[in-house]
């Protein structure tokens, strides 16, 4: 599992013209199941977010969670962050999983991350979608649950 995490100031996703998921002062996170990823990878993928120290504290350290400044979540899948470039111009999505794999891995994620006590707004999975964004910091995280990077 993979996922861009951004700090921000607001979020947003809009499909058809209609905002579909909303969120303050938290976290945006672009979210991509791979093919291989077991229960495993969901939730370590959703512990290691939720628990990333990325908020200032006072003495404006990179000290408190999104559970210590109770912050929000909008998660919107994005197979594409499984892209493979390596080879030629046009990536592979190869390692992306199959949609009947990835929404339950991604419905997992959100149910972890509200079990959690985290208000999340999400996007629509597959859709064409329009991301907003004021990321804060600007600040830009790279999880990976296989530890790739």
């Amino acid at each position: 599992m993979r996922a861009v995490v951004q700090r921000v100031l607001n979020a947003s996703v809009t499909v058809d013209n209609e905002v579909k998921g909303k969120i303050g002062h938290g976290l945006l996170v672009l979210l991509s199941v791979d093919e291989q990823d077991t229960n495993t990878d969901v939730e370590y993928t959703a512990d290691k977010i939720v628990g990333l120290r990325i908020f200032n504290d006072a003495e404006g350290k990179f000290n408190l969670s999104l559970e210590d400044v109770k912050g929000e979540m909008l998660v919107v899948s994005q197979f594409t962050l499984h892209g493979d470039c390596r080879r030629g111009k046009r990536p592979s999505f190869s390692n992306a999983a199959r949609p009947e794999k990835a929404i339950p891995f991604y419905e997992m994620f959100i149910k972890i991350v509200r079990n959690k006590g985290i208000h999340v707004e999400t996007g629509v999975f597959a859709a064409h979608m329009l991301v907003s964004l004021i990321n804060d910091g600007p600040v830009t995280i790279l999880v990976d649950s296989k530890k790739v990077f």
